[in-house]
């Protein structure tokens, strides 16, 4: 089953007074206290007011989980598909309008595990779009399963036993697929650094993967604990062309690399380490061509177009009331 939300003409920005955060907002959250997905959406809201995004430009694309709850958050246009199919459902949005802004919010199972595939094509397309990973380590939805990302030996309602296998790492699997133009790290108790990377991810011009550790206060409540009352297990990523922590966050986080995000190799090798947990920009490389921009050249469809055909095509089968 699939939900899109529409915006009512009624409804859509006129452009004439400034859009505030609660603009940008449709309803009161249902995720649990003290979960990351409140801060995850804070975050993208306060960008949207920040950039005074249009809602009826944009649209936020999701698969099922307790992230992907997120498009009935945002007053925007969204569309909440099936498990694991929120990237093909995003590209195809993309496609067809590339002028709309497009985020997508997938868990570390709608992403990692059922829709792996589709990840690893959408890297290959690098279509512009943000794509947010909400990683928690656990299904949160379906009460504690064992996701992809789980850590090994965790006990779970599918591994009573503990975990068998090492942890997928979604920085080192995006790392290594071809044409990969973005990979960046947050978590959700940096809310300003999370900020400033989704900000960077939307103005890079591609597929732009940022994976956000974030806080499941249900099922895995001490899983950042400790890292969230140590800065010191934070690594934060630097770069005049990366990440440029403030005064106030580079007081607090002293542990700092300085990290050139066009060096992959180094990125790799960044990647692989998770203590201490590194928080930056990892990759950008704006060079990367990108699948719609094949189209461009020769498109000939617009919104109007579109909406012409499809008008054309109904009126062949239009039953009109007798006079």
């Amino acid at each position: 089953m699939t939900t899109c939300n529409l915006i009512p003409e009624c409804c859509r920005h006129s452009g004439d007074d400034a859009l505030t955060v609660e603009d940008y907002g449709r309803a009161l959250p249902r995720w649990c206290l003290g979960c990351g997905d409140h801060a995850i959406l804070a975050a993208v809201q306060r960008f949207c007011r920040d950039e005074q995004l249009p809602p009826e430009k944009t649209v936020c694309v999701s698969g099922i989980g307790c992230s992907s709850r997120f498009p009935h958050y945002m007053e925007t246009y969204g569309f909440h598909g099936i498990h694991g199919r929120a990237l093909p459902i995003a590209e195809g949005i993309k496609m067809a309008r590339p002028e709309l802004n497009v985020f997508v919010s997938t868990g570390d199972g709608d992403c990692c595990s059922i829709g792996a595939a589709h990840w690893i094509h959408a890297i290959r397309y690098n279509m512009d779009m943000t794509v947010l990973l909400h990683d928690n380590e656990i299904y949160g939805l379906t009460k504690k399963q064992a996701s992809p990302t789980s850590p090994r030996g965790l006990t779970t309602n599918t591994t009573p036993r503990g975990s068998y296998l090492n942890p997928l790492n979604p920085l080192s699997a995006t790392l290594g697929v071809a044409n990969v133009s973005f990979v960046a790290q947050a978590v959700d108790w940096i809310p300003d650094i999370l900020h400033e990377i989704i900000r960077m991810a939307y103005h890079h011009k591609g597929f732009s993967f940022v994976r956000i550790l974030q806080r499941c206060p249900a099922y895995l409540p001490n899983t950042f604990e400790a890292r969230v009352k140590d800065p010191s297990s934070v690594r934060l990523l630097t770069h005049e062309d990366g990440l440029v922590p403030t005064p106030a966050i580079a007081r607090v986080y002293g542990n700092q690399e300085e990290h050139d995000p066009l060096d992959i190799h180094r990125a790799r090798e960044i990647a692989s380490v998770s203590d201490p947990i590194p928080v930056g920009i990892l990759y950008r490389d704006p060079a990367v061509p990108r699948y719609e921009d094949s189209f461009d050249s020769d498109r000939t469809d617009t919104a109007e177009t579109t909406g012409t055909a499809l008008e054309r095509e109904l009126d062949k089968i239009t039953i009109q009331a007798s006079a």
